[in-house]
């Protein structure tokens, strides 16, 4: 009976998540053709609240076909290099938790039509620990976040793996990207150049790294 309860609410929560996410994007139809500038504009108009709009927005995602750089780039001109790394943190945690637990609750058919796209399916049996394995594909930015969150939750990674592999795991990313947000504010100087720089270093070595991981895809 317990068991049954725990699942109601369970999906109660997941039906909850979905439709505020609805009447969201409904009431402020934020995400359409909008660009770092359009969104630091819209989050800096919230005041005080800018902070908690931004890790909402972040949280929120997983259910969005919308690019997680372009939100970061712009919470680093809104916040700066190190209050937009924490904050981008928090909330990318929380979305990837979000998505952990819808998938465990959906299922993979429900999940593919959520994200239109592939999933990557884990062995059941892989001879890489779960939080080596989602580190590994945190670390490598060419594989999409919301995909490998959803698909983690449709595998038995334990989530305190995927949290801590997720949350050490992105941070290269995080950095990379809030730091260019943040040298937009500078734009032709020294330091936007350096940022560039680090945005260009990060595709070649998630390259590299992607090519290698490939190459032992068994694990997959």
């Amino acid at each position: 009976m317990k068991k049954s309860k725990k699942d109601i609410l369970k999906y109660i929560a997941i039906i909850c998540i979905i439709v505020g996410l609805a009447i969201f994007i409904n009431k402020h139809n934020i995400f359409k053709e909008y660009g770092p500038n359009e969104i630091k504009d819209y989050i800096q108009s919230f005041g005080i609240w800018a902070p908690l709009i931004y890790v909402g927005i972040l949280s929120l995602l997983p259910l969005l076909l919308f690019p997680d750089s372009v939100l970061v780039m712009a919470g680093g001109m809104i916040f700066g290099l190190f209050k937009g790394t924490i904050l981008t943190s928090i909330g990318s945690l929380i979305g990837a938790t979000i998505a952990f637990y819808l998938a465990r609750g959906l299922g993979q058919q429900v999940i593919k039509k959520i994200i239109k796209k592939d999933l990557v399916i884990f062995k059941d049996k892989s001879k890489m620990s779960g939080f080596f394995l989602i580190l590994m594909l945190r670390l490598i930015p060419l594989f999409p976040f919301k995909v490998v969150s959803y698909s983690a939750g449709l595998s038995d990674v334990k989530y305190k793996d995927f949290a801590m592999a997720t949350t050490i795991g992105s941070l290269p990313g995080i950095l990379v990207y809030t730091n260019l947000g943040d040298k937009t504010t500078v734009f032709g100087s020294k330091d936007f150049y350096m940022a560039i720089g680090l945005l260009v270093a990060l595709f070649i070595i998630s390259f590299v790294l992607k090519k290698i991981f490939q190459s032992k895809k068994g694990e997959l």
